[in-house]
């Protein structure tokens, strides 16, 4: 083959046409200068009809002065910047929710500062990749690696990665979280009874009445076995005892309907907050489990706050 070492034009348009990822050249006013590539046909589709136009005349308000800001700051860098960002047909001017794609669509650019002006105005190189299945397995995989497989609840890793985050954020600004620790009376009775099945199947349920009693701020997990955790963050214990005596009532209500599991089945939980002194987050979580054996002292079928 003939080596090839300069193109002329007509062969410069056919490579930057057949660029897989479309290739924006945005002034600093947001202008589409030009656009080259996109012809990777799973993802884009024809936009040379932006030429011409402003970021404003063909996006929302709100995502137009997303990207004029990442603009200036690769203008301002000079260096490479690489953004992630989300596009929906609800960004964009005139496009209903009918005629939009479905879900939002998820881009990385890379933005790089030309060392021209472009009509008179500094400008920049925007390379914009269609990441919308890698971040769908990315996201999916992070769900995997935080849910518990038979409760579908959060994994003892999340549950202590969030506490954490609650801790810290207590520190700074004196937020309350409450913890509560909570597991299933008599639970190897269930397994020894009615089989490890059954035994699945009271945790499934508990961990389903957990969802529809929580609130969204609150956060579940399951430790293992047939023991719980509950974050209620912004709650002191006294607004968390309520809570946590109403899931009480309500996952014993659960298991009792159940059948099979016993008419007397219950909970038994221990209810403790962040504290000053805590300095880590097994603090909490063994005051709540200390509170936990209490209540199994006492009689079982009750919460024990401390």
């Amino acid at each position: 083959m003939r080596d090839v070492t300069l193109f002329n034009g007509q062969q410069m348009a056919s490579i930057l046409t057949a660029l897989p990822d479309p290739v924006f050249i945005l002034t600093r006013s947001g202008r589409y200068a030009a656009i080259f590539g996109g012809a990777d046909s799973r993802y884009y589709h024809d936009g040379t009809g932006l030429v011409g136009k402003t970021m404003h005349e063909v996006l929302n308000d709100d995502k137009a002065d997303w990207f004029m800001q990442q603009i200036e700051a690769a203008l301002a860098a000079r260096t490479l910047q690489v953004v992630q960002y989300g596009l929906a047909g609800s960004d964009v001017r005139g496009v209903s929710a009918d005629d939009g794609p479905v879900h939002q669509n998820r881009f990385e650019g890379r933005v790089q500062a030309l060392e021209f002006l472009v009509d008179g105005e500094d400008a920049v190189l925007w390379v914009a990749s269609n990441i919308t299945e890698r971040h769908l397995l990315e996201t999916q995989l992070r769900v995997l690696s935080e849910t518990d497989e038979l409760s579908g609840l959060f994994n003892r890793r999340k549950l202590i990665a969030t506490l954490a985050e609650r801790l810290a954020t207590f520190r700074r600004y004196g937020t309350p979280t409450s913890v509560l620790i909570f597991d299933i009376d008599h639970f190897k009775h269930i397994n020894d009874a009615y089989g490890h099945l059954q035994g699945d199947a009271a945790i499934e349920l508990t961990a389903a009445v957990c969802r529809a009693e929580l609130r969204a701020t609150d956060v579940a997990a399951r430790l293992g076995g047939d023991e719980f955790v509950v974050l209620m963050p912004h709650t002191e214990r006294a607004g968390a005892r309520v809570i946590a005596e109403r899931l009480r009532l309500r996952i014993a209500e659960a298991l009792r309907a159940a059948g099979t599991l016993g008419q007397g089945a219950t909970i038994s939980g221990g209810l403790s907050e962040l504290l000053a002194g805590d300095v880590s987050t097994d603090a909490v979580l063994k005051r709540a489990d200390d509170a936990l054996y209490c209540s199994k002292r006492d009689g079982r079928d009750r919460i024990t706050t401390v």
